[in-house]
Protein backbone atom coordinates (compact mmCIF):
# COMPACT_ATOMS: atom_id res chain seq x y z
CA UNK A 1 0.00 0.00 0.00
CA UNK A 2 1.49 3.39 -0.56
CA UNK A 3 2.13 5.91 1.93
CA UNK A 4 -0.21 8.73 2.42
CA UNK A 5 2.28 11.23 3.29
CA UNK A 6 5.41 11.90 1.70
CA UNK A 7 6.90 13.86 4.87
CA UNK A 8 6.22 13.22 8.46
CA UNK A 9 7.21 14.25 11.87
CA UNK A 10 7.51 11.59 14.53
CA UNK A 11 7.21 12.25 18.09
CA UNK A 12 8.53 9.92 20.62
CA UNK A 13 8.61 10.58 24.54
CA UNK A 14 11.23 9.55 26.42
CA UNK A 15 8.82 7.67 28.22
CA UNK A 16 8.41 5.17 25.33
CA UNK A 17 11.51 4.74 25.17
CA UNK A 18 12.30 3.62 28.93
CA UNK A 19 10.18 0.92 28.31
CA UNK A 20 8.77 -1.20 31.69
CA UNK A 21 11.55 0.06 33.07
CA UNK A 22 10.83 3.66 33.84
CA UNK A 23 14.27 5.46 33.25
CA UNK A 24 17.10 4.75 30.84
CA UNK A 25 16.75 3.22 27.68
CA UNK A 26 15.21 -0.32 26.68
CA UNK A 27 17.17 -0.97 23.78
CA UNK A 28 14.97 -3.71 23.10
CA UNK A 29 12.19 -0.96 22.60
CA UNK A 30 14.70 1.40 20.37
CA UNK A 31 15.24 -1.57 18.44
CA UNK A 32 11.77 -2.42 17.41
CA UNK A 33 11.03 1.32 16.81
CA UNK A 34 14.15 1.68 14.34
CA UNK A 35 12.36 -1.60 12.67
CA UNK A 36 9.34 0.61 12.71
CA UNK A 37 10.92 3.77 11.33
CA UNK A 38 12.64 1.82 8.73
CA UNK A 39 9.49 0.26 7.36
CA UNK A 40 8.38 3.41 6.73
CA UNK A 41 11.16 4.86 5.45
CA UNK A 42 11.53 1.92 2.93
CA UNK A 43 8.18 3.36 1.65
CA UNK A 44 10.03 6.84 0.22
CA UNK A 45 8.57 8.43 3.05
CA UNK A 46 10.91 11.23 4.37
CA UNK A 47 11.12 11.54 7.89
CA UNK A 48 11.53 13.76 10.72
CA UNK A 49 11.54 12.79 14.62
CA UNK A 50 11.60 14.72 17.43
CA UNK A 51 12.56 13.10 21.02
CA UNK A 52 11.58 13.70 24.57
CA UNK A 53 14.27 13.29 26.90
CA UNK A 54 12.11 12.22 29.84
CA UNK A 55 13.34 8.88 30.45
CA UNK A 56 16.30 10.24 31.61
CA UNK A 57 15.53 13.75 32.69
CA UNK A 58 12.79 15.78 33.00
CA UNK A 59 13.06 19.70 33.74
CA UNK A 60 9.97 20.87 35.28
CA UNK A 61 9.81 18.40 38.09
CA UNK A 62 13.31 19.14 38.41
CA UNK A 63 12.16 23.10 38.63
CA UNK A 64 9.60 22.36 41.24
CA UNK A 65 11.47 20.68 43.73
CA UNK A 66 13.99 23.64 43.58
CA UNK A 67 16.17 23.82 40.69
CA UNK A 68 16.54 26.61 38.70
CA UNK A 69 14.13 26.27 35.94
CA UNK A 70 16.49 27.35 33.18
CA UNK A 71 19.13 25.13 33.94
CA UNK A 72 16.75 21.90 34.69
CA UNK A 73 15.35 22.82 31.18
CA UNK A 74 18.96 22.68 29.52
CA UNK A 75 19.77 19.48 31.43
CA UNK A 76 16.12 17.88 29.64
CA UNK A 77 17.42 19.10 26.02
CA UNK A 78 20.70 17.31 26.73
CA UNK A 79 18.93 13.97 27.84
CA UNK A 80 16.80 14.72 24.59
CA UNK A 81 20.43 14.23 22.66
CA UNK A 82 21.25 11.23 24.21
CA UNK A 83 17.93 9.95 23.28
CA UNK A 84 19.01 10.96 19.67
CA UNK A 85 22.24 9.32 19.50
CA UNK A 86 20.79 6.19 20.97
CA UNK A 87 18.38 6.10 17.90
CA UNK A 88 20.90 6.97 15.68
CA UNK A 89 22.90 4.14 15.85
CA UNK A 90 19.48 1.35 15.69
CA UNK A 91 18.71 3.18 12.58
CA UNK A 92 21.86 3.23 11.05
CA UNK A 93 22.56 -0.76 12.15
CA UNK A 94 19.42 -1.07 10.16
CA UNK A 95 21.05 0.35 7.15
CA UNK A 96 18.92 3.56 7.31
CA UNK A 97 21.02 6.59 6.55
CA UNK A 98 20.33 9.04 9.67
CA UNK A 99 21.08 12.81 10.66
CA UNK A 100 21.22 14.06 14.56
CA UNK A 101 20.52 17.89 14.64
CA UNK A 102 20.89 19.80 17.81
CA UNK A 103 19.25 23.19 18.69
CA UNK A 104 22.24 23.98 21.04
CA UNK A 105 25.79 23.29 19.23
CA UNK A 106 27.96 20.33 19.79
CA UNK A 107 30.18 20.13 16.77
CA UNK A 108 31.51 17.01 17.80
CA UNK A 109 28.13 15.16 18.67
CA UNK A 110 26.00 15.82 15.83
CA UNK A 111 25.08 18.69 13.50
CA UNK A 112 23.56 21.99 14.50
CA UNK A 113 20.07 22.44 13.34
CA UNK A 114 20.00 24.69 10.33
CA UNK A 115 16.62 24.62 8.62
CA UNK A 116 17.38 24.33 5.08
CA UNK A 117 20.05 21.87 5.57
CA UNK A 118 17.53 19.85 7.67
CA UNK A 119 15.08 19.76 4.61
CA UNK A 120 18.44 19.25 2.32
CA UNK A 121 18.74 15.51 4.35
CA UNK A 122 15.21 14.88 4.19
CA UNK A 123 15.37 15.43 0.36
CA UNK A 124 17.85 13.32 0.37
CA UNK A 125 16.59 10.54 2.12
CA UNK A 126 18.28 10.88 5.48
CA UNK A 127 15.88 10.16 8.28
CA UNK A 128 16.59 13.50 10.62
CA UNK A 129 16.44 13.80 14.42
CA UNK A 130 16.16 17.12 15.50
CA UNK A 131 17.13 16.79 19.33
CA UNK A 132 17.53 19.71 21.80
CA UNK A 133 14.21 20.68 21.81
CA UNK A 134 13.83 24.78 20.43
CA UNK A 135 17.35 25.26 22.31
CA UNK A 136 15.42 27.46 24.47
CA UNK A 137 13.87 27.02 28.18
CA UNK A 138 10.52 26.88 29.14
CA UNK A 139 9.26 25.03 26.01
CA UNK A 140 8.71 21.60 25.64
CA UNK A 141 9.74 18.56 23.14
CA UNK A 142 6.12 19.05 21.94
CA UNK A 143 6.14 22.35 20.72
CA UNK A 144 9.90 21.44 19.43
CA UNK A 145 8.16 18.74 17.16
CA UNK A 146 5.27 21.45 16.33
CA UNK A 147 7.65 24.07 15.79
CA UNK A 148 10.24 21.44 13.48
CA UNK A 149 7.06 19.76 11.54
CA UNK A 150 6.42 23.56 10.36
CA UNK A 151 9.50 24.84 9.77
CA UNK A 152 10.50 21.54 7.66
CA UNK A 153 7.00 21.68 5.48
CA UNK A 154 5.81 18.37 7.12
CA UNK A 155 2.83 17.04 5.76
CA UNK A 156 1.98 15.39 9.63
CA UNK A 157 2.61 14.89 12.88
CA UNK A 158 2.69 11.80 14.54
CA UNK A 159 2.49 11.31 18.00
CA UNK A 160 3.09 8.54 19.31
CA UNK A 161 1.48 7.19 22.93
CA UNK A 162 0.98 4.01 24.99
CA UNK A 163 -2.59 4.42 24.30
CA UNK A 164 -5.08 4.23 21.20
CA UNK A 165 -6.22 7.44 20.85
CA UNK A 166 -7.13 10.53 22.70
CA UNK A 167 -10.27 9.12 24.12
CA UNK A 168 -13.29 11.62 23.79
CA UNK A 169 -16.66 11.24 22.30
CA UNK A 170 -15.67 10.93 18.85
CA UNK A 171 -11.92 8.70 19.25
CA UNK A 172 -11.54 9.01 15.02
CA UNK A 173 -11.24 12.79 14.71
CA UNK A 174 -11.58 15.85 16.88
CA UNK A 175 -10.56 19.22 16.16
CA UNK A 176 -8.02 21.38 17.81
CA UNK A 177 -10.43 23.78 19.25
CA UNK A 178 -12.01 20.92 21.11
CA UNK A 179 -8.84 19.87 22.55
CA UNK A 180 -7.92 23.25 23.59
CA UNK A 181 -11.54 24.04 25.01
CA UNK A 182 -11.55 20.92 26.70
CA UNK A 183 -7.88 20.99 28.11
CA UNK A 184 -7.16 17.95 26.54
CA UNK A 185 -3.81 16.58 27.42
CA UNK A 186 -2.74 15.33 24.11
CA UNK A 187 0.06 18.08 23.91
CA UNK A 188 0.52 21.27 25.19
CA UNK A 189 -1.09 24.35 24.39
CA UNK A 190 1.15 25.99 22.28
CA UNK A 191 2.11 23.03 20.43
CA UNK A 192 -1.33 22.83 19.82
CA UNK A 193 -1.97 26.27 18.66
CA UNK A 194 0.74 26.36 16.64
CA UNK A 195 -0.47 23.35 14.35
CA UNK A 196 -4.10 24.86 14.09
CA UNK A 197 -2.41 28.49 13.10
CA UNK A 198 -0.19 26.52 10.46
CA UNK A 199 -3.42 23.94 9.53
CA UNK A 200 -0.72 21.31 10.43
CA UNK A 201 -2.48 17.79 11.20
CA UNK A 202 -2.06 15.67 14.29
CA UNK A 203 -2.62 12.33 14.69
CA UNK A 204 -2.42 10.67 18.15
CA UNK A 205 -1.64 6.72 17.79
CA UNK A 206 -0.48 3.76 20.16
CA UNK A 207 3.09 2.81 18.68
CA UNK A 208 2.84 0.43 21.30
CA UNK A 209 1.06 -1.97 18.56
CA UNK A 210 3.66 -3.22 16.31
CA UNK A 211 2.52 -1.90 12.54
CA UNK A 212 0.80 0.91 13.78
CA UNK A 213 3.22 3.45 12.60
CA UNK A 214 3.47 2.46 9.12
CA UNK A 215 -0.52 1.69 8.96
CA UNK A 216 -0.66 5.21 9.98
CA UNK A 217 1.40 6.49 7.30
CA UNK A 218 -0.24 4.25 5.05
CA UNK A 219 -3.69 6.33 5.86
CA UNK A 220 -5.70 3.90 7.58
CA UNK A 221 -7.94 5.23 10.69
CA UNK A 222 -5.46 4.13 13.84
CA UNK A 223 -5.68 6.58 16.58
CA UNK A 224 -7.39 10.21 16.62
CA UNK A 225 -6.83 12.86 14.13
CA UNK A 226 -6.79 16.39 15.05
CA UNK A 227 -7.72 18.75 12.38
CA UNK A 228 -9.64 21.97 11.40
CA UNK A 229 -13.05 19.85 11.21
Amino acid sequence: MAARYQRILLKLSGEILAGTGGSGIDETVIDGLAEEIRDVHALGVQVGLVLGGGNIFRGLPASARGMDRVNADYMGMLATVINSLALQQFLERRGVYTRVMSSIEMARVCEPYIRRRAVRHLEKGRVVILAAGTGNPYFTTDTAAALRAVETGADVILKATRVDGIYSGDPLEISYLDILNRGLKVMDSTAISLCMDNRLPLVVFNVGTRGNLLRVVQGEAVGTRVGER
